[in-house]
């Protein structure tokens, strides 16, 4: 997590390193504790909302996407964790790195499905589709974790599908028709992408709060680069099977190609997920939701610039109708809830989870986190 060190003449100075090795969770927003998580989750949000436009612009397979994707990330995060561990962190426990590669699996089923969106639908209407992951994340919590959705989120349930309904052109009107080869597919897959993207986040934020034995304030519990190097593990293997079974290995001409999915990886799967990683957990849930809205609003933009896409006037209501629900639904609790709900976490738990209740208390605290880690990727989404 993102820290800024206040002593005299270096106040305000960023720490990159703490910035590296504090997990999420290890202490609530407050004011003045906003300012570098906003800025790491803007630059997070950006690097994603080009995942789909390059995605395209690599035209290759959907699996090979997938796999080099993952391929070309994990030098890079390879490094990052050797240098969290000479930092202090300590390495994720055998449960913790199952778990993350079990995410990792569902990763690859998302990217694979997330590119025929891409095909059927377009980069930017693909990606805002997605973003139903919010709805589909509380409902999951909800049926399996008890935990009851807020009212913001059942007040832009109904706009969001409203605006999921435009955007799959099913209530065009006259001579008015839909961008994209099947919008009615695109969508369809879409609800997939997004249903499979919501069980990877869970199964991810539940390898990130894994406990470790012995944690100190000096060797934080939990890395950010080694769960998320884990998961790339588990989706470049799974993609690599899934390739075979569909028989989706095509690359084409090998340059441009390598080149756009090793720029996927730099951005998307490696500067992307870390920045986003470590600064939404501090940031108020009003925040959040606005910061949620940078990645598919700017999808859509790069889409119609680089790409040409041109969705019809009521497919662009409907992407304004989902953003303004994702809005509603993660902005409904301001900061001071948030802040005390961590309080009372730590309180009982003693600041690991342990304890009465403390069990509890981390579902609570894996669930609200795994709806802030949607930002696109629902982030937003973009996974």
């Amino acid at each position: 997590m993102t820290r800024v060190e206040k002593s005299g003449g270096d106040a305000g100075r960023f720490d990159a390193g703490r910035f590296l090795v504090t997990g999420p969770g290890n202490g609530a927003a407050g004011p003045g504790r906003t300012g570098t998580p906003v800025a790491a989750a803007l630059l997070g949000a950006a690097c994603i909302s080009s995942s789909a436009v390059v995605m395209k612009l690599a035209s290759t397979s959907a699996s090979i996407t997938a796999l080099g994707r993952c391929v070309f990330a994990l030098p890079l995060l390879g490094g990052l964790v050797i240098y969290e561990r000479r930092r202090g962190a300590q390495a994720l426990p055998a449960r913790g790195r199952w778990l993350a590669r079990l995410a990792g699996a569902f990763l690859a089923v998302d990217l694979i499905v997330w590119s025929h969106t891409i095909d059927a639908i377009g980069a930017g209407l693909g990606t805002v589709v997605t973003n139903l992951e919010v709805l589909i994340i509380s409902l999951m919590a909800w049926l399996f974790l008890g935990e009851r959705p807020r009212r913001s989120l059942v007040l832009a349930s109904p706009v969001m599908l409203a605006g999921l309904v435009l955007v799959g052109g099913l209530a065009d009107f006259g001579h008015t028709r839909g961008y994209g080869t099947d919008p009615a597919l695109g969508v369809g897959l879409g609800l997939v992408v997004a249903f499979v993207y919501a069980i990877y986040i869970l199964t991810l934020r539940q390898a990130t709060f894994t406990r470790v034995t012995g944690g100190t304030a000096a060797a934080p519990r939990t890395a950010v680069a080694a769960p998320l190097f884990e998961a790339t593990i588990g989706c470049a293997v799974t993609a690599a099977v899934l390739g075979l079974a569909l028989h989706d290995y095509r690359l084409g001409p090998a340059w441009p190609t390598l080149g756009w999915l090793a720029l996927l990886a730099l951005t998307s799967q490696v500067i992307g997920w870390l920045l986003i990683t470590v600064s939404m957990p501090r940031l108020p849930a009003g925040i959040i939701g606005a910061l949620l809205l940078v990645q598919p609003a700017g999808s859509v933009a790069l889409s119609y610039l680089i790409l040409g896409e041109r969705p019809s006037a009521l497919q662009l209501v409907g992407v304004a109708l989902i953003l303004t629900g994702v809005l509603v639904a993660v902005g409904g609790r301001g900061q001071k809830d948030a802040g005390a709900e961590d309080e009372l976490m730590a309180a009982g738990s003693g600041g690991d989870g342990t304890g009465i209740s403390g069990y509890s208390r981390r579902k609570t605290r894996i669930i609200r986190q795994a709806s802030v880690a949607s930002t696109g990727a629902s982030a937003s989404k973009s996974p």
